[in-house]
């Protein structure tokens, strides 16, 4: 095949117009003639990979094999081209292989959009279209015609269209129509339409289409899902409306409406200035009703939730910085609304709105937090409202611009300013008068002043001096009436200092064990022990003025008190100390050859990460000198288990009757060093298809070849106390979840856990997805438990057509009216 490759400008199609029009001008009926000329203003490009022949007589250019025409901004490509002068068209096909089947399908691209057709029909003066056999891509979706006419402005008219997001060459299912208007980047509408499978019609009837195709956002109606609840009846859900205010933020406002009262509205704005910040704001209000008035078993429960987030570009301004993460509303909410299953198993939840200063080229920043927190299960909700922290950064006084490195150069202290607004209350009792008087506030200042040296270049020495002072605007003040201890508070300017005093002393060993045979190369011990002397005066002393003494019985019998005692920071300490301080750490490393490097290279394992042992000792106190010996591990097997435990052991007996320790030690009375007080293990497995890579050798393919995985988690908490092993208190818990993906369609996830109080399983919840190509389904199953229920789901994959669905649900919960 000879490659002809031809370009021609416009000089030549002027010369070959004006020779055409001399030569043949006695045969030509002008009447039949335009008025004007046919002279282009601009150029056609013309390429054909096989022969491109000029009919002068017919004023015909034909181009054969993977021809294409370049005119302007348009481009059409096609096994075979012909240009007909005298129509001002460009006309183009496919040609048929030996296979009769159709190659070089005609491509024409205009402006940023294009199609494929069988054939062609293109004006290059009025611009327009005849097409047949359309296939064009708009959006995320697809449509395909037998017959269309593209207009001067783009718009495309169908004759016996289809519109799907199918992407297969003979699409699963589309929505077919005899009448369909296409807007470039903007809407398809459709006349009377309706729902196809594999090209089979189905009575699933649409009067008309609307189809949004523009890459901006458009407002619309959100069609909603239905099904039926057991207690509140038949219900439509998540209906509503979008609204895109303008490109920095959009409104969408949703509902839920059940046939037995019950109602639920939710608003969700989402903002973003790019560079500089983005959130989102949702409001929930739910009216759950039960019964109807008048009828005894008649409840009604309003129930709101507010979750708001913000955030901001640190680019924007590095040295002052907002953020807002609030989390807040009625402690029943996500108990009686079904929302994700997250909310429902947290019994917390958390608010934070915080704002963090900083000057540049000091060292000072501030940080101001307005912070809450409700416990949805006691009701208890906790404010801080503000929470302001005042810091300076770590600075030098001593040290010199041209430093000589000397002890008292590495001498640095930092001082924090602090100041607090608390309260916690009821729910119930927030928003009242009596809410006023339980706020707790203060203002505490901290100056900690260190250094460290280098003794025997092994040793590393540590002394500190801390100073606290703390400022109250209100005191408590204690008397007897005769049959009880009355506290009263007063409202007055207090403060207080203290100060402590420690040096700390620690370094690191190791010990090494090699071996000279095996897979195991070397086994190292590091051990890391700390020692440190802290002394604190007794600030309970009369000259301090911070207690006072109070009688506590007719007998006369009195007790010191803080005069702070509700203070938010505390108060000064009661009681001088001088505590030796052990603390002992070890890490256990294993060294062995790598199977994967043939190089002899060595890795490295831990055999356990941490082992922590801590005790105190007060050479001040006149008895029960010895501390709690606290001792904690933790590890990692294979990288897919996790072991963690943590324990606290008495050193001194019990006495049981009185739940106190009596001053002799449990080595002298029971031969044991100390008795086991409680108890906190945890042991956490994770593992999937990668965490088992072994070969086999005979295929040299993985054994596993199916993605899944694997979590379990379990929990063990044992606390003793004071009182005898049979008052013990154990707690354990246990959770577990998978996700397996049997195929590449089919997938399997699961989540559960078991109560070993009461012998039987937690929330366990079970969901299914299949891919279906251009349409999913999903089912989720909740076999038992206050949210018992299923949903079935099957929809279309792409966002535009995602209200094409069919989804039933059922649920048998009954909402928390108390």
């Amino acid at each position: 095949m000879n490659l002809q490759a031809h370009k021609i400008f416009i000089s030549i199609f002027l010369l070959t117009g004006l020779f055409n029009n001399f030569l043949f001008a006695n045969d030509i009926d002008t009447s039949k003639v335009k008025n004007g000329n046919n002279f282009l203003d601009s150029e056609i490009e013309k390429f054909a990979e096989d022969s491109i022949n000029i009919d002068i007589n017919n004023k015909k250019v034909h181009l054969h094999g993977n021809a294409k025409i370049k005119y302007k901004n348009t481009t059409i490509t096609a096994a075979y081209i012909m240009i007909d002068w005298t129509e001002n068209t460009i006309f183009a096909t496919s040609i048929k292989d030996s296979i009769d089947k159709d190659i070089g399908l005609p491509i024409l691209t205009e402006n940023k959009s294009s199609f494929k057709a069988k054939e062609i029909t293109y004006n290059f003066k009025s611009k327009k279209s005849y097409v047949k056999q359309i296939s064009t891509k708009e959006g995320d979706g697809y449509i395909l015609g037998k017959i269309v006419k593209k207009m001067e402005d783009d718009v495309l008219y169908f004759k016996k269209g289809d519109y799907t997001t199918c992407d297969a060459d003979k699409p699963h299912y589309s929505i077919r129509s005899n009448k369909i208007k296409v807007i470039p980047g903007e809407k398809i509408i459709t006349g009377p339409a309706y729902l196809t499978f594999f090209s089979i019609p189905t009575p699933l009837i649409f009067p008309f289409g609307y189809f949004p195709n523009n890459t901006k956002q458009s407002s619309g109606l959100i069609i909603p899902s239905y099904g039926e609840s057991q207690e509140l009846g038949f219900f439509l859900k998540n209906g509503g409306y979008y609204l895109p205010i303008n490109e920095k933020a959009d409104l969408t406002l949703k509902g839920d409406v059940y046939s037995k009262g019950s109602w639920n509205i939710k608003t969700n704005l989402n903002y973003k200035k790019r560079y500089n910040y983005s959130g989102s704001l949702n409001l929930s209000f739910a009216n759950m009703m039960n019964s109807e008035k008048g009828f005894p078993d008649y409840n009604l429960k309003r129930d709101f939730f507010i979750r708001w987030k913000h955030s901001q570009d640190a680019k924007t301004n590095p040295n002052l910085q907002v953020s807002a993460n609030v989390n807040a509303g009625s402690s029943t909410f996500h108990r009686n609304n079904l929302s994700n299953t997250n909310d429902y198993l947290s019994n917390t939840f958390q608010s934070n709105i915080s704002l963090r200063k900083k000057w540049a080229n000091t060292p000072f920043n501030l940080s101001s937090n307005l912070r809450h927190s409700q416990n949805t299960q006691s009701k208890i909700i906790n404010l801080s409202v503000p929470e302001i922290s005042l810091n300076m950064n770590r600075i030098f006084p001593f040290k010199k611009q041209v430093s000589k490195n000397l002890w008292y150069e590495k001498i640095g202290l930092r001082y924090t300013m602090s100041a607090k607004n608390d309260i916690s209350i009821a729910d119930s009792l927030l928003f009242t008068n009596q809410s006023l008087s339980k706020f707790r506030n203060g203002i505490k200042h901290t100056i900690p002043i260190n250094t460290s040296l280098k003794i025997f270049n092994y040793l590393t020495l540590s002394p500190s001096i801390n100073f606290t002072e703390r400022w109250y605007f209100s005191q408590i003040k204690k008397n007897w009436d005769g049959n009880s201890v009355i506290t009263d508070t007063i409202r007055n300017f207090t403060r207080a200092h203290e100060y402590n005093i420690s040096s700390s002393l620690n370094t690191k060993i190791y010990g090494l064990v090699q071996f000279k045979k095996g897979k195991i190369k070397a086994i190292r011990h590091v051990l890391t022990p700390n020692l440190s002397f802290s002394y604190k005066p007794d600030f309970s002393k009369e000259k301090y003025n911070y207690y006072e003494e109070v009688q506590i019985n007719n007998d006369g019998d009195k007790v010191l008190y803080s005069i702070m005692e509700n203070g938010i920071y505390g108060s000064p300490s009661k009681g001088e100390s001088g505590n030796i301080n052990l603390n002992i750490n070890n890490v256990f490393e294993m060294k062995i050859k790598s199977k994967k490097d043939t190089s002899r290279s060595e890795k490295k394992i831990k055999i356990l990460e941490s082992l922590n042992i801590s005790t105190s000792y007060n050479l001040l106190k006149d008895s029960l000198n010895l501390s709690n010996i606290n001792l904690n591990a933790r590890t990692r097997i294979l990288k897919v288990l996790d072991i963690n435990f943590s324990s606290t052991y008495d050193p001194y007996i019990t006495n049981n009757e009185k739940n106190n320790n009596i001053n002799i030690l449990e080595i002298n009375k029971n031969n044991r060093i100390a008795r086991l007080k409680n108890l906190n293990t945890s042991i956490g497995l994770n593992i999937n298809d990668k965490s088992f890579n072994t070969k086999n050798s005979d295929d040299n393919r993985s054994f596993i070849e199916i993605p899944w995985d694997l979590r379990f988690n379990y929990n063990l908490i044992y606390n003793k106390g004071y009182n005898s092993a049979k008052f013990a208190d154990t707690t354990q818990s246990l959770n577990f979840s998978g996700n397996i993906k049997i195929t590449d369609k089919w997938k399997l996830g699961f989540r559960s856990g078991y109560d070993f109080d009461s012998k039987d399983l937690t929330y366990t919840s079970i969901d299914i997805y299949r891919d279906l190509h251009c349409w999913e389904l999903m089912f989720n199953y909740i076999p038992f438990g206050f949210q018992r229920s299923y949903t079935l789901t099957i929809q279309v994959k792409a966002p535009s057509l995602r209200d094409l669905k069919y989804e039933r649900k059922r649920d048998w919960f009954s909402p928390d009216y108390n």
